[in-house]
Order: structure tokens, then sequence, then C-alpha cells
């Protein structure tokens, strides 16, 4: 569903862009890392929001979860809409919406205003992602094209790691409200960028027969019972609940309704065909992988340092922006790395980096802050940049020219999918390792020792209060099973993208001298 859409404006090889054509790809870079940033723009603010609107940790995951879950629904569809509504009126309408579900997110005084103003937000900024991409292949020639596609990798990374410190400053400065606030100048911009530097087209409304609406249904259905059934899972006891046990009903029936298109829809939302490519299969599993380390992390770091170190937002958002740094840098000779680095051994370096940098956070203690993150992160920003990179180019070479487009939504899909999985598990292990922890550390402390009698009595003492003693001891317990629980996040993180290390196998050597593919 996700085809290439034609344009009537396009850059001819010898030509060069004139003003209005680098203020669309101003536009599409600026609408894209918008919506990048505000996957990650609450991380940091978490805390804060939580505490005004009444959601509990485990609840404050879906802040996060429902706008990533939201464009893994919108990606796959932007092409179509686009050759639907005429590009510039498509993104029109996206920047208009985002921005009203913006407000509606900073206005927010409950978890449900919140979560369906997050939802508005991921369907209206996921479509702003792929269309970023199709307007530097359209308006662009060729010999230009390297400078946009560094623009959109600039945002495509910095983006999530950009948003917690926003985030954080703004919680900070001014109030967590104005983390959503802040889109409202951005679509400004972006609409009048928008207004000069795109043509209108003509809408064609006859591409509403083409819609896999089944397949659409299905998608929204599927991930969306699945997210409950994931992140709600643990909490409501699984299967013993009459909640669960509807949202596994629907995410079935939403994936077989994904399925049925597969076999009967004349362009199916999501192309599963493409999977039968051994490279792009693996492709596609390494992406998922990517996606859990990439907003896994940006989103584990803040909590911890939250929590542990006792940051505030804007702390943790700048020990969050380190692993930007090297992707700044690395940026520049992107182009340099493609014609020269074979791929297998970029993604390998790339896959082997993120995991061990992950491996690096599994020795955390209750005294563990920001500095213990450094080299982590700096390791992680170079290890981002390689496997996401090489790993787009990958995708756009594994298939004909004519599915690029549906093999680049699929993997930005399977990357946010990745992203969805990290954030609904990372929730179900603190409340497991949480629970499994403190016991463990309660069953070393005898009541009848000396040793603890004598250590609960002075703690007594130094308060003036027995029972406030007893209370600081378990307050202790549960610091210390936090922090083991977060370490058993960053090695499940860490040893999961080792193990999808020898998918680099499967991968075929990009052709000689080849310049970026740009899928469009």
């Amino acid at each position: 569903m996700a085809t290439a859409a034609a344009a009537p404006v396009r850059a001819a090889p010898g030509e060069r862009a004139d003003l209005t054509a680098w203020l669309a790809v101003a536009a599409g870079t600026l609408g894209a890392l918008m919506a990048t940033l505000d996957i990650s723009i609450v991380n940091s603010a978490l805390p804060t929001i939580q505490g005004e609107i009444g959601a509990s940790g485990t609840e404050g995951t879906w802040i996060a979860t429902a706008y990533l879950v939201a464009e893994i629904v919108i990606i796959p569809m932007a092409a179509w809409l686009q050759r639907l509504l005429g590009l510039r009126t498509f993104l029109l309408i996206a920047a208009g919406l985002f921005t009203a579900f913006s407000v509606l997110c900073g206005i927010s005084t409950n978890l449900t205003m919140m979560i369906i103003g997050r939802i508005g937000q991921g369907f209206t900024g996921g479509a702003m992602i792929p269309t970023a991409q199709t307007i530097i292949a359209q308006r662009l020639p060729p010999a230009q094209q390297p400078v946009g596609i560094a623009a959109f990798g600039v945002t495509a990374i910095m983006g999530p790691v950009l948003g917690p410190l926003v985030g954080g400053w703004l919680t900070e400065n001014v109030s967590w409200h104005y983390a959503f606030f802040i889109n409202v100048p951005i679509c400004a911009i972006l609409i009048t960028l928008l207004l000069v530097g795109l043509p209108h087209e003509k809408a064609k409304p006859e591409l509403l027969g083409e819609a896999d609406w089944i397949g659409i249904a299905g998608l929204a259905l599927g991930l969306g019972g699945l997210t409950v059934f994931l992140e709600d899972g643990q909490r409501e006891q699984w299967f013993s609940s009459d909640l669960i046990r509807w949202m596994f009903a629907t995410m079935i029936v939403g994936f077989g309704m994904i399925a049925w298109g597969q076999f009967f829809a004349k362009s199916p939302i999501v192309k599963l065909k493409l999977l039968r490519d051994r490279q792009f299969g693996a492709v596609i599993l390494m992406g998922i992988v990517l996606g859990v380390v990439l907003y896994g992390t940006s989103y584990a770091i803040p909590q911890f340092l939250a929590a542990v170190a006792g940051y505030n937002a804007l702390q943790a958002g700048k020990v969050v922006l380190l692993s930007g740094l090297p992707s700044l840098v690395m940026m520049a000779i992107v182009p340099i790395l493609l014609k020269r680095v074979d791929i297998r051994i970029a993604v390998a370096a790339g896959m082997f980096i993120m995991g061990f940098s992950a491996l690096l956070d599994t020795h955390l203690t209750a005294g563990s802050s920001g500095p213990d993150f450094t080299v982590s992160q700096l390791m992680r920003g170079v290890g981002q940049i390689l496997g996401m990179l090489f790993l787009s180019q990958a995708v756009v070479r594994s298939v004909p020219p004519a599915e690029a487009g549906d093999a680049s939504g699929l993997f930005n899909a399977a990357r946010n999918l990745g992203g969805s999985f990290a954030l609904a598990g990372i929730s179900v292990l603190q409340d497991q390792r949480m629970y499994f922890h403190s016991r463990r550390l309660e069953e070393t402390l005898n009541t009848n020792a000396v040793d603890v009698q004598g250590y609960v009595g002075a703690l007594g003492a130094a308060v003036g209060d027995p029972a406030t003693g007893l209370r600081l001891l378990s307050g202790q317990i549960q610091l210390q099973a936090l922090t083991m629980t977060y370490n058993d996040i960053f090695w499940i993180m860490g040893v999961g993208t080792l193990a999808v290390l020898p998918l680099v196998l499967f991968l075929r050597p990009l052709p000689r001298g080849a310049g970026p593919a740009m899928v469009h």
C-alpha cells in the first residue's frame, strides 16, 4: 500500500534545486524532526506528568507507547494518503491536526485525555516521517540529494535524543505543558513552508476504493490489542482478567484481518510477502531490536536517574543527549562510509557496539548517577548511526524499486514496534523483577539477627522513632531492588542485541561505489 507516489514536480538529473525546492525540503525535515522529537519529549518529564494527571509509574508508559503504536499504523499508509490527497494537502492536514492534538496533550488533566492526545499525535506525526524522504527524492536532483539525506538522517537520529533534553528544560524552567505547546509555533512555521515550497496537487478520491480497509482495521486492532495485552497483562494477572482475555482476542482477530489482506486485498496495508527475502527478513528483525535499544534506553535512563539518582527532568535529558553527539559527527562521513565500508561489517559493528553499551549499564548501584552513563551513551551513538543508516540502505536494496516504499514503511514500522515492545517490556519487568528482588533481599535479613536489629535500632535512634527505622530499611530495600531491576532491563537489551548479530550473514554488499539510496 505504501507504494511510490507520483509527483508533478521532480528535479531533473542535471539541474540545481531552486529556493522553493529547498523550502520544501526544509518543511519535510522540520516535520520529521518534530515528529521524532515528540516520540521521547515526555520521557524525562514523565515523573512530573504522572504526578499531575494521577497516573502510576506503569500507567505512565502508556504516554510514550500510545504515540509509537499510532505511528506504526499510519506509516504504511502514508504514501497512499499522499496520492489520495496530494502531498501538500496531506501534510497541511497532518500538521494542523498534530497541532490540535499537541494542545490536547498540553491541557490534559487525566490519563485518558493524555493518551487520546498522544494517539492523535502519533497518527499525524508519523505521516510526516516518510513524506520527508519523498520530498527529498522529488524536489532535489541526484547530485544534491546527499545533502537532503544527511539532513533527514540528523533528524531521525537526533529527534529521539533531543526529546528528553527539550522536554526536561521546559519542565524545569517553564512547565511540562509546554513540552506539547511548543509544537504550536513550530507547526505555524511548517505550514508556511509547505504553502510556499510545495505545489498544490489535485486529490484523487477514486483511490479510496484501492485501500485495504480490512487490513487497516486489522492493523489498528492487532497492535492496539497487543499493546494493552503486554502493558496491562502483569498488572491484571494476565488471563485471569476479562480485559486481558478480550485484548488477546482482539489481537488475534486484528492479525487475522491483516493475514486476510495478504491474500485477497489488491494492495495490502503491509506487504508481508517481502519477508520471504532472506536479507529483508533479517533487516526487519534487526530493525525491531534496534528500536528496542534506541527507544528503550532513551526511556529507561531518565526513569532511573529520576527514581534513583534524584535527577530532575533537565539533568536526565542532558544525559540522554550524549548519544546524539557521535551521531552528529559521523553524519558528515556517511557518504564515504556507504561507499567504502562493507554493509555486513558496518551493521555488525553497529549492533555489537549497541549491545555492548547496554551491557555496560548492567552494573548500576544505588549510588549511580549521570556520569556512569557517559561511556555507554557515547558508544550507543556510534552504534545506532552505523546500524540505522546501513540497515535503511539494505532495506531499499533488498526489494525491487517498485516496492521500495512498501519495504521502507515496513522497516520504519518494525523499528517503532521494537520501541513499543521495549516500553511494554520495561513496564512488565518493573513489576515482576521489583517483587522478585525485594523478596530475595528480605530473605537475606533475619529479624532475629544481631546485626539487623542493631542497624534498625540505629536508624530509629537517628530519627527518634523505632517504627521509622523499619520504614527506612524498607525504603532502602526497595531502592536496591529497583536498581537491580534496571540492571536486568539493560542486560536483556544487551543480550538481545548481541543475539541477532548472526543475521548480518544474510546481508548482501551494496553495489560497488553506490551512493545513498532514496525511498520515494
